[in-house]
This record gives structure tokens, sequence and C-alpha cells, in this order.
């Protein structure tokens, strides 16, 4: 009897193993990458933006990374300023607001917006002394599609859950 007790505790073990990889499968970036770049991710529990309100400066980016998730999301500004584009389950896009664009953005993601899947991004007027303020004219930010390929935690839970799937399952033969 103890025997099967035992092969009981390991299989739970490795079934709430498996659900905590899952509950952690989107990686969490830090709010503040550096002075330059902010990330915004998904927190797929509660599908929304994390964070979902944000305040930069003109000539800072705006990173949207999320991956490993579950359902497909994207990024899009309601005035079309950007567009991380299709909604997907890995996405890094960058856009960064430049010189001009001083003002809010509000942007939702376009298959959960219904479920309140939104955020705002407030663009503070920049600190340089050259600025003009009526003479200057306003630009649209650069649009910098990354889709290089990143780490992802679930992927690395991943093999472990397997090996001991595999352990577990030559144990009980």
């Amino acid at each position: 009897m103890s025997k099967v007790l035992e092969d009981k505790f390991l299989l739970t073990v490795i079934v709430a193993f498996c659900l905590i990889s899952f509950q952690f499968s989107s990686v969490e970036v830090s709010a503040e990458l550096n002075d330059d770049i902010v990330v915004i991710t998904v927190d797929s529990t509660n599908l929304k933006f994390s964070p979902n309100e944000v305040t930069i400066n003109e000539g800072q980016t705006v990173r949207f990374f999320w991956s490993g998730e579950f359902l497909d999301h994207n990024a899009v500004a309601i005035n079309g300023i950007f567009n991380s584009g299709e909604p997907e389950k890995e996405v890094d896009y960058s856009f960064t607001f430049d010189k001009g664009t001083n003002d809010t953005y509000n942007f939702i993601c376009e298959p959960h917006e219904l479920l309140e899947m939104v955020g705002t991004i407030t663009v503070n007027p920049s600190n340089d002394d050259n600025s003009t303020g009526s003479n200057s004219t306003s630009s649209v930010g650069s649009d910098q599609d990354d889709m290089s390929s990143s780490s992802s935690l679930s992927g690395f839970l991943f093999i472990p859950a397997l090996v001991l799937i595999i352990l577990v399952s030559r144990r009980l033969r």
C-alpha cells in the first residue's frame, strides 16, 4: 500500500508542477527595462495588460512583449499611432514616441476589448530645451516591429515536467 501512496503523491506533485508552469507561462518582465524602454506584458490570468497605465516622456519606447500565451493578443492604439499587428501568442513589438507626440493614447487588445483588456500610455513633453512649443512639428513615432525570438518560462518548465512524467510512467510499470 505504501508504493501506491508514494506513486499517487509523486503524480500529484507532477500535476501541481504542470499547473504552476502554465500559470506563469507569460514571462513577467519588469515595467522599467531601462530609462528609455517601458515594457508592457499580458496578465493572462485576468486578461489585462500589465501595467495597464504607463507614463513616459517623448523619446521613450514602449515595448509590448509576451510569450507562450494560451490566447492570442495584440496592442492597437485607438487613434492608430501604433499597432502590434494581428493577435498572436508571441509578441515582441516596440514603438518609440518621438518628439511632438506628447498626448494620452488609449490602446486595446482587439480580441478582448469587450472584456476590458485596455490600457493607457501618457506621453509627457520631453525636457529638451530646443523645443519651441508652437513651432514644433508633430511627428509620428518610429515603428520598430521586432519579432525576435524570446525566452519563455513555460518552455523552460516544460522540460522538467516532461522528465518527471517519464520517470513516473516508468515507476508505475
